[in-house]
């Protein structure tokens, strides 16, 4: 009970949920992320592509404007490169949920308003006991004003949360031209929590072949700053959960990021790196560290190092930035 957090209405365990990868896709290995202290799971992403693919519609939209940009030959994967159907993705987390007493959140990706949007309802049927959006759009229209991007965002939600009645949570990028602005719509077509934040994937290029060629790489502890900042910022000025994402490998990474206000903190790195043990290891971990520091209870430190909770909320940012120059300044000198 001392490591328990609430996360969209779903009281959990802990604040350790293993995101969506490879690692989240199949119940054999769920049930092992579930012996290891998982919280709950979210589901391996059903794309919109795939959704598109089965209306027999997909070889239209990859085809579509392909010329237009060399990089997109190679950014969507090719129809047969799905692992699975839409139908059955369904089927494999009804048996996920009948396999595990975890949470399972499904996990749909997409970008546009379309009839993707209609699973939302399927995946609810199928007994999930949330949803994330993983809206992954990065524009390249040079006619898309920043007031267009985010109403896309907010009309897929808004669509989504009025056709369910499981909470949703939303996946989004951090470039946003105001992102408090941004998630103040979210929030306002009914969002339940953001997930801070998606990993935009960018292409390198081979030299011998000379072609795009896709690559990554896993997160390090040091990533948690960009999620820390932003939750920190976000927490107590709009009413939603938050899990941070990205850069979680250690008990450290997480008690920072609860501190500055997460309810959950996502592994994926990690685990590939360390395998699902690593989910035991934090959790001892934080059980040490509150034993030693003298905290009852993760809710006691949720939030006690956000922004609302500064002396000075308005000139902290601004404040942080000079310091660091100063003192990068007094440190290097030549």
């Amino acid at each position: 009970m001392r490591l328990s957090t609430n996360y969209m209405g779903l009281e959990l365990k802990n604040p350790l949920v293993p995101s969506a990868s490879p690692l989240t896709e199949k119940l054999d290995k769920i049930k092992i992320l579930e012996d290891n202290g998982a919280s709950a799971v979210v589901l391996f992403s059903l794309f919109e592509e795939q959704i598109e693919q089965e209306d027999s519609t997909i070889e239209h939209f990859m085809d579509y404007g392909t010329d237009s940009y060399a990089e997109s030959l190679s950014f969507f994967p090719q129809a047969h490169e799905y692992l699975s159907g839409p139908q059955d993705y369904l089927e494999n987390l009804r048996k996920i949920k009948e396999g595990v007493d975890i949470p399972i959140i499904a996990s749909l990706n997409g970008a546009t308003p379309g009839g993707w949007m209609q699973y939302a309802k399927k995946i609810q049927e199928a007994g999930a006991d949330g949803l994330e959006l993983n809206i992954h759009y990065l524009p390249v229209d040079f006619n898309e004003s920043s007031a267009d991007v985010e109403k896309r965002y907010t009309d897929i939600v808004s669509w989504v949360k009025s056709n369910v009645d499981i909470p949703v949570a939303v996946k989004i990028g951090s470039r946003f031209s105001s992102l408090p602005a941004m998630a103040k719509a979210l929030e306002g077509v009914g969002a339940d929590a953001l997930v801070m934040f998606n990993r935009f994937y960018h292409p390198d290029i081979d030299l011998e072949k000379l072609e795009t060629k896709r690559q990554i790489h896993l997160s390090h502890s040091r990533d948690i700053r960009l999620p820390m900042r932003w939750i920190s910022i976000l927490r107590g000025n709009v009413n939603m959960n938050f899990a941070a994402s990205g850069g979680v490998h250690s008990a450290k990474d997480v008690l920072k990021l609860v501190m500055s206000g997460a309810d959950v903190t996502m592994l994926t790195s990690g685990l590939m790196a360390y395998g699902p043990e690593l989910i035991k290891t934090i959790e001892a971990d934080l059980i040490t560290w509150m034993d030693e520091n003298e905290y009852q209870s993760i809710s006691q430190m949720k939030g006690s190092m956000s922004l609302i909770h500064s002396p000075k909320p308005q000139t902290l940012v601004r404040d942080n930035y000079m310091r660091t120059l100063l003192d990068f300044q007094a440190n290097n000198k030549f």
